[in-house]
């Protein structure tokens, strides 16, 4: 057997017939010499059950294949964390557990990873599953703190070169181990939604490039676990916002951050009363604005009852960078997206 080079975390919560698609997947790519670990977050060991309904038996009639099940909903940081510490892999891969990889998904991305020292992470050409449109081409950063899929809803065609980007989606990536032993994994404080964003971030902090491999493709139903637009969405993605932020921008962004933060909120409103964008699908599925108005209040009380922590993350950040805070807010704008497409998408 060849040496694993690759250890693929998937975690799970639904551990439905999704899970299924997306193992069957891996089963069939072109290079052999990976892993796959499902990191069953469910609490009621249902990927046992996914697996014996694919009919391949028990994971232990599946070389290559582990199931670590927790008594509870550990997070998606938390869970890959895990399948990162249970190996020795160089390369740790994230794929969602409802998404699907082409083929060719490990072998492009390996073909990026091993051919450049200086990369530490690879992002994938993350496609909507059935539309011929991207749900991700890497990530992009607003100077609130906010991150959006590169590419979102845009045709395939439109990101066919490879190229730097920031960072990767979580959804379907590599990361190089170097990288993760070096600043420590992901944030499992975050819990849900964001991690991937932080992690980018301290990676690049510590000097890494991310690389994006077009024909890496995988094919992933957006939100399938927690829902389009839901108010547990809609909170951890304000409250990681203002995590990361305080963790990893440089002293000026950070301050000129509320402003930015206080127009995106003025483009949700403007784009819910024409009944557009992000807040609109809040309200679409039976959420009121003043619920909203909640999330965002409860986010901010986190943000407070959190800040020790994340001013000691954010010195130790800044004690091991080897890129200067000048250099950093370059990144930022080279890869940014605005409050107004924040709110839109």
């Amino acid at each position: 057997m060849p040496e694993k080079q690759v250890t693929v975390a998937v975690p799970t919560f639904a551990a439905d017939t999704k899970l299924a698609d997306c193992i069957r997947s891996l089963w069939q790519q072109t290079r052999r010499d990976f892993d796959v670990v499902i990191i069953d977050n469910s609490g009621k060991r249902l990927a046992r059950e996914t697996v014996a309904l694919a009919h391949w038996g028990s994971p232990s009639d599946c070389p290559g294949l582990h199931v670590i099940e927790n008594t509870y909903n550990r997070g998606f940081g938390a869970a890959v964390n895990q399948a990162y510490r249970s190996s020795q892999s160089p390369f740790l891969a994230t794929l969602n557990d409802d998404a699907v990889a082409d083929p060719h998904w490990i072998e492009e991305m390996l073909a990026v990873m091993e051919s450049r020292p200086d990369v530490g992470m690879c992002a994938s050409q993350v496609r909507l599953a059935g539309r011929d449109a991207l749900d991700s081409a890497g990530m992009l950063i607003c100077a609130d703190g906010s991150s959006k899929q590169r590419g979102h809803l845009v045709s395939p065609s439109v990101y066919f070169r490879s190229e730097e980007t920031l960072l990767p989606s979580g959804s379907a990536a590599v990361y190089r181990r170097a990288v993760l032993d070096e600043i420590g994994g992901f944030d499992e404080n975050f819990f849900l939604y964001c991690e991937d964003t932080d992690l980018g971030l301290r990676a690049r902090w510590a000097g890494w490039k991310c690389w994006y491999a077009p024909q890496a493709v995988a094919h992933h139903h957006y939100s399938h676990t927690a829902g389009r637009a839901t108010p547990l969405k809609a909170y951890y993605v304000e409250r990681n916002r203002l995590f990361l932020l305080v963790k990893n921008f440089p002293f000026w962004n950070l301050v000129l951050a509320p402003p930015v933060s206080i127009a995106r909120y003025g483009w949700h409103a403007l784009l819910l009363a024409r009944g557009r964008g992000a807040a609109a699908k809040f309200r679409e599925d039976g959420n009121s604005g003043l619920r909203m108005i909640v999330m965002v209040i409860r986010a901010h009380w986190s943000l407070l009852r959190n800040w020790t922590r994340l001013w000691r993350q954010r010195r130790a950040i800044a004690r091991t960078a080897r890129i200067t805070p000048a250099g950093f807010a370059a990144l930022l704008r080279k890869h940014s997206i605005s409050p107004r497409e924040v709110a839109e998408l």
